[in-house]
């Protein structure tokens, strides 16, 4: 049963449970609770001052001055140039390689052709022939005095003159 009992105004009041004495409760702790606000006021204000750099840093980076716009123009066209050069040699190196290789082919055709064209020319002299019609037209094989012997000094040709 419950019951309170009340006594003169100056005593505590009182409120029994029942037959039974309670067991003592520990008093609250309002020290562990003041320092944990504290606490999750100072992680509150953290994150505060957080956020206000996080959005202060992208309020700078958006921001971009005409002088520094400028530069990065500069350096864009830069890239660019350097860029279109570059596609411009390539493709004049590319066309170079296709003009020798071409111009290659045609000096092996024309070893070719003169190579053929010098042993149809060699096969075609009959030395005995050339013998038999220089004896029909009076000529002669010279004497040891019509041939006269050159030496040449460190040149590679000798200029003869008539007599």
């Amino acid at each position: 049963m419950n019951r309170l009992k009340e006594r003169t105004p100056y005593e505590v009041h009182t409120y029994e449970d029942g037959n039974t004495v309670r067991r003592l409760e520990a008093a609250p702790d309002y020290h562990e609770e003041r320092r944990k606000r504290k606490e999750e006021r100072r992680i509150s204000e953290q994150k505060r001052r957080r956020r206000r750099a996080a959005r202060r840093n992208r309020e700078r980076a958006l921001k971009m001055s005409a002088g520094y716009v400028a530069f990065l123009s500069v350096c864009v066209f830069t890239v660019a140039l350097v860029l279109a050069a570059y596609v411009y040699l390539q493709s004049d190196i590319t066309i170079r390689q296709k003009s020798i290789a071409r111009l290659e082919s045609e000096v092996s055709n024309l070893r070719t052709e003169n190579d053929m064209t010098y042993k149809r020319i060699a096969t075609a002299i009959n030395l005995k022939e050339i013998r038999r019609k220089a004896k029909r037209l009076g000529m002669k094989y010279p004497s040891k005095k019509q041939i006269i012997y050159y030496t040449i000094d460190n040149s590679d040709f000798m200029t003869q003159y008539p007599d």
